[in-house]
Parts: C-alpha cells; structure tokens; sequence
C-alpha cells in the first residue's frame, strides 16, 4: 500500500477504538454512527490486508498485528503533535491556570519529574498539582483534570484510560541480607510487609492475589504516603508493595523476582470546560503522550517485570524497530 493513500482520519479512528475497545464507544467519542466506525476499521484493514481487531460480543480487542500497528500510529501521532507545537510557538503564547489531581504515586513519581518539559513549552501556564487518594468533585472546581484509579461515572465528565499500573514487591539489599526474601506470594507472611492506606481501601479491585495476601500478612507498616512506604522500604524496612515502575527511580529498591502481586488500570478525566480551556487541552494531550512513550511500557496491560523492562523497551523503540523490519 502506497503511503500517499494513508487517511489519516481513518488511523485517528482506529487509534480512539483502540483505546476504548468498542466500536459504539468509540463512535459516541468522535460523533459518528457506529455503522460509519466499523465501515472505517473494515477498509483500513482492507487496505492494510490483515485483520486489526477480534470482534467479540463484549467490544473488540487488538490482534497481535493490531497491536503492532497501534505502536506505529502512536508514533505517527506523536510526531503530529510534535509539528502543531512547532507551529503554534509563531502564534499567540496561551497562559492561565489549570489545576490537576492525581494520586500519591503517579503525580509525584511519575508526572511531577516530567512537568519540566511541559513548563518549558508552555512557560506561562501554572499547573496546580493536588496530591489526594480521593476522586476529586470536577463539577465543583476541585480539579479541572484528573488520574484516578476509579473509571468515573458521571456522563459530563470525559474519561480516557491512561494505563495499568502493576504492583510487585520490592525490598532493600539489606533486608534481603539479613531476611532473605520471599520465594513465592505465599511467603509475603514471613516478612516485614509495607502497604499503602489507599490499597487497603481498594482491595475489591485488586487480582485476587492481593486478597489472599491481605488475609494471610499482618502488614507491619500501612501508610497513606508513597514516600513513607519507599523510604522505610529502601532502608531496610521491610517488603514494599509499589509499582513496578520504581524499579528505574530509586536503586535502593531491589525488585523481587516474583509475579505481579496486582494490575490496577487508572483513567484520566476531565470536563468539556477544562477540554476547550487552551491550557486544559495542551495539559491534557501531554499528559497522555506521558502514558504513550516506549519508557512507559510499564503501564501497558501486560505487566514487564522490572528485569525485562531495559529490553523491552528497546524492542518498542522506532530506531530498533525499522532497524529489524523485514525487506
């Protein structure tokens, strides 16, 4: 298929059914009929000539090929993304405040060191960052955007799943000298454990794992500060439960090589205000290229082990991937 041919309308609607995994979802999204969303998935697999979802009587889900496509198009969008910004520094500068509630995990470990880049592409926009474990009142003013671990409900409020965040154990190479470590998820009650306040709550949302887990550990620490669990973890107090991704941000923490104890997906959200605020959408389309890079593959469905995490990624990058593309 010549590359003069490519619609890109067409990947932009394969891209946000990708993303909601149903046809009628992703029809309501982009304000077309569903007749119009299938007949558009159906040529552009046409063109491609292979199959890109499997459709089931619950949605539809990526096919291996699917996937494989979707790393392509995210590439594609990002660098379209990448071409408006250097356009819009010719036209006018958009600044105003805009405030954003997250999590004690993600918001400070994963988007707060990122925040620099988006400051520095849009200097006069303040971010108000507001770190809270509950989901915030969007109609009230208590955030404009949010990342929460609860799908929202309410049908004026737009929700985008961002990605899953898995749960492993971590503990430092002291402890281990000294305790050993687990060899399976049943020897977590052999050990120092330390647990999030906000997991506890959560349980009914977590891999069945966890609540065996719950009912078998007497946690020695549970805390509502993600910097309580990694200091105290990292300097020998126990086995952490944190995401994986922490592996890559403090070496003191060394990751069990065990299973995933739980993935948990999280959304971000925001209202139709905050989307037509110029520094809302601008917020909000950064934060999802933050979820979209390879380096945050720790956030796709399936969970990569902090071991694999460095080839992993590099497997996902455009270079190595070209590179290995057959001729």
């Amino acid at each position: 298929m010549s590359i003069d041919r490519f619609d890109w309308d067409t990947l932009r609607v394969f891209r946000v059914v990708s993303e909601m995994s149903s046809m009628s979802a992703a029809a309501a999204r982009l304000g077309e009929s569903p007749p119009t969303i299938s007949r558009k998935i159906d040529d552009l697999e046409a063109k491609l000539g292979t199959v890109l979802f499997t459709r089931t009587t619950r949605g539809v889900e990526l096919t291996t090929v699917g996937k494989q496509v979707l790393r392509q198009v995210e590439v594609m969008a990002s660098a379209a993304e990448a071409l408006r910004r250097e356009a819009a520094q010719t036209g006018e500068v958009v600044s105003g405040a805009i405030t954003l509630c997250t999590g004690d995990g993600l918001g400070p470990y994963w988007v707060a060191p990122r925040l620099f880049e988006f400051h520095c592409a849009n200097p006069q926009i303040q971010v108000k960052l507001i770190v809270r474990d509950e989901t915030p009142d969007m109609h009230s003013g208590e955030a404009d955007i949010a990342i929460t671990f609860a799908e929202p409900r309410d049908s004026d409020v737009i929700a985008h799943k961002l990605g899953v965040q898995h749960y492993v154990g971590f503990a430092s190479q002291k402890y281990i000298d000294e305790f050993g470590k687990p060899e399976s998820l049943f020897e977590y009650y052999k050990h120092r454990c330390i647990l999030h306040q906000s997991y506890v709550n959560q349980v009914e949302n977590w891999a069945p794992r966890m609540a065996e887990l719950r009912k078998m550990v007497d946690f020695a620490l549970i805390t509502n500060s993600g910097t309580a669990i990694v200091e105290s973890c990292a300097t020998g107090g126990g086995v952490g439960i944190l995401p994986s991704y922490m592996a890559k941000l403090d070496s003191r923490l060394v990751p069990l090589d065990l299973p995933e104890i739980a993935p948990i997906r999280f959304w971000i959200s925001y209202t139709e205000r905050a989307r037509r605020l110029p520094q809302g959408k601008l917020l909000i389309n950064w934060i999802r290229q933050q979820f979209e890079k390879p380096e945050a593959i720790w956030f796709s469905d399936e969970f990569v082990h902090p071991r694999d995490y460095n080839e992993k990624v590099s497997e996902l990058r455009p270079t190595n991937r070209h590179r290995s593309a057959p001729t």
